[in-house]
């Protein structure tokens, strides 16, 4: 009686067992027909019992489920992403329909990727870039489009994650690339692959085959991550990525300028010296870098040593108006002393002696100052500050011609709205 019981049961198992394999070629039918709805339906049915079939049925409606929710192409976000997972789980059998439909995919996600690109919907594009990853994992390259596109949205959380992916992922993004000069244009030409240069080669349309490997992209993709967390405005994690790109691209000048102002923006102004003095050793011939180095020597008061950066930025750009207006503006700093002087002066002779000497030496801070203001307005004239202040330094020094003619100016300016 046992012995029925078990043979009537597998018996059932069977039966259960044919009944959703023709269900899945029901659904294969749907599917080739382009009814996707259907399909859907008929997958649904077979899926409450997924459990009790075999591994390659099981494998096969993971496919059929796959092809289903993708429908070519024109599913949704939504079911495409879940295409991605059934695809996923097809572990054993179908490896020709299986690679068919991830190339299908793959095209399809790279096409609509590069129309949004050229669109300007990065979003999409970053999107569809990611899935292509996603369906064939070895093809690296297509999260790091995902992961740049993401930026150019400023999706930065996004963009982060995608970085550090690749970076876990070791992704150098080192390619062979194949070159050879035309014999028309004698100039240097790309090839896609070695076939089509080497065919070019024996046809005599080039000359000079080179083969080349392409720059690695691991220093770019350190410095990104660096530099989403400074915009994301988290320091310490910004100074960690910073040193880690700084030990695998020594000789970026902007990297080490991003880490010198994460180090402003917390304050460390000393640090932030050190690298930029570091910064000139690099590129000496920066007049930014001087120019900045005048400003936190400015700040930390040291005029002195200000003014010969200053004079360096200038020495290296002859049109940097801000380091003439700098200039202009630790000259006339030293105005401040005299007049604190001169207003605790009595009245003895002694007294009315130094006042003349100190009225004098204020008189010739302001002619010092003059040539860094004229410069400054020769170079911008549109700069109603230095305007005003060499009016109001000709006023002092009485000399009316020049006033008058300023004030024409300052008047002109204030009118336009400058």
């Amino acid at each position: 009686m046992k012995n029925q019981v078990i043979i009537a049961f597998a018996f059932l198992i069977s039966t259960f067992s044919f009944a959703q394999k023709k269900e899945l070629k029901a659904v294969e039918k749907a599917i080739k027909s382009n009814n996707y709805s259907e399909a859907k339906a008929g997958l649904t049915q077979v899926e409450s019992m997924l459990s009790g079939l075999d591994a390659k049925t099981k494998s096969q409606y993971y496919l059929l489920n796959a092809q289903a929710l993708y429908a070519n192409g024109a599913g949704s976000n939504v079911d495409i992403d879940k295409a991605l997972e059934s695809l996923s789980n097809v572990t054993e059998g179908y490896p020709e329909e299986t690679a068919q439909l991830k190339q299908d995919m793959i095209n399809n996600f790279l096409t609509k990727g590069n129309a949004a690109y050229e669109k300007n919907e990065f979003g999409i594009a970053s999107n569809d870039f990611e899935r292509a990853y996603r369906v064939s994992t070895k093809d690296t390259v297509y999260l790091y489009y995902a992961a740049a596109t993401a930026v150019n949205l400023q999706d930065y959380d996004r963009a982060l994650g995608l970085y550090k992916e690749l970076k876990n992922l070791g992704y150098t993004g080192i390619e062979q690339q194949y070159y050879a000069t035309s014999v028309e244009t004698q100039k240097e030409e790309f090839f896609q692959n070695k076939s089509m240069r080497d065919l070019s080669v024996k046809a005599k349309t080039h000359i000079k085959p080179e083969d080349r490997k392409s720059e690695s992209k691991k220093a770019e993709i350190i410095k990104n991550i660096a530099l989403i967390y400074v915009t994301k405005e988290d320091n310490d994690n910004a100074l960690t990525a910073m040193k880690e790109a700084r030990a695998e691209s020594p000789d970026d000048i902007n990297l080490l300028l991003s880490e010198a102002n994460v180090y402003y923006k917390m304050g460390n102004v000393e640090e932030f010296k050190s690298l930029l003095q570091l910064a000139t050793t690099k590129d000496p011939k920066n007049p930014e870098l001087q120019y900045n180095l005048g400003v936190i020597a400015s700040e930390s008061e040291h005029p002195e040593e200000a003014m010969e950066y200053y004079k360096k930025a200038i020495e290296l750009d002859p049109k940097y108006v801000n380091a003439y207006i700098n200039m202009a503006a630790l000259i006339l700093n030293k105005e401040q002393a005299l007049i604190e002087e001169m207003n605790g002066l009595g009245t003895s002779k002694k007294d009315d002696l130094r006042y003349d000497e100190l009225r004098e030496m204020r008189q010739q801070i302001y002619k010092d100052a003059i040539p860094y203001l004229t410069d400054a307005f020769k170079i911008d004239n549109q700069n109603v500050s230095a305007a005003k202040t060499l009016m109001n330094i000709y006023s002092v020094l009485g000399e009316t011609a020049k006033y008058n003619e300023m004030k024409e100016k300052v008047d002109v300016l204030e009118a336009t709205g400058n």
